[in-house]
């Protein structure tokens, strides 16, 4: 019976919790069909009066360029930047993770030093450095350096989930003749699927969701991403129609999410796996 009331107020406070969570989703959902007056004068997720060109005009924009434009711009930085992610971030944690060689231990912990380095100490050389380059309002301050193994995140949690693969199947691999390469795409590369999902998943919502980068690096309108976006569209009127805003607002929100809910079972096991469920 103690069992039964435990469950029972577990789940309670469980359903409490998740309807917390989730009510300024639902909220952002609702104020897209709502009107200004009503967006800040009320809580409730039932509007009183429903306004349904929050979308089609929100996808309109009150600019030049339509959303369109916006969300093929993110996609265009975004996916590149992730499978480059991966496939760089991939061979550097197989290295750290199962050979020896000088200065290994120093190296990996310069990795992990780098983690702990603030983004904002490194903006200002980046800029400059990128600017050098002529790479200013392109793409590639985000494409290249992912090419190069640079999110050290990444690194370490695919360090953590090789160290867990047992080391006969690479002795295995080599005795049936796969150099390191070959036992990396054959035996590594396969058991690392759900890390690697798991990477994509954490690197595209991050890139996704990205303010502060493009708004340095990116100058031209026609090259905006969501973010930036999203932003803009709540400078260029007077008036600013929250509808249409939150109305993008949840549009820019359904691929991260959606990527999510495709992938939940193989972030699931790669986040266990990896020592990072805290």
């Amino acid at each position: 019976m103690k069992r039964a009331h435990r469950l029972v107020i577990t789940y309670g406070l469980l359903t409490v919790i998740g309807i917390v969570m989730v009510y300024p989703l639902l909220w952002m959902i609702s104020a897209s069909f709502k009107t200004n007056r009503e967006i800040f004068s009320s809580l409730s997720l039932m509007p009183t009066e429903i306004l349904w060109d929050g979308y089609s005009k929100g996808w309109q924009s009150s600019g030049q360029y339509t959303f369109a434009t916006y969300f093929a711009n993110t996609f265009v930085m975004v996916i590149p930047t992730v499978l480059l992610t991966v496939a760089s971030s991939l061979p550097v944690a197989y290295g750290f993770a199962r050979f020896r060689f000088k200065g290994k231990g120093l190296l990996f912990t310069l990795v992990i030093a780098s983690l702990m380095l603030p983004t904002e100490v490194i903006i200002i050389p980046r800029y400059m450095l990128f600017n050098k380059l002529g790479w200013l309002n392109t793409y590639l301050p985000f494409i290249v350096p992912a090419a190069f193994a640079t999110y050290s995140f990444f690194i370490f949690m695919l360090v953590q989930f090789i160290r867990g693969i047992p080391r006969e199947l690479d002795e295995a691999a080599r005795i049936d003749g796969c150099g390191p390469w070959g036992t990396l795409v054959n035996i590594i590369l396969p058991l690392c699927k759900p890390a690697l999902v798991s990477c994509v998943i954490f690197q595209f919502v991050w890139r996704w969701n990205d303010f502060l980068n493009p708004l340095i690096y990116i100058s031209s309108v026609k090259k905006y991403p969501l973010s930036l976006a999203l932003r803009m569209a709540l400078d260029v009127t007077d008036t600013v129609s929250w509808n249409q805003t939150m109305a993008m607002s949840v549009l820019a929100m359904v691929p991260p999410v959606a990527l999510f809910f495709l992938c939940q079972k193989y972030f699931v096991e790669g986040v266990a796996n990896t020592g990072l469920k805290g």
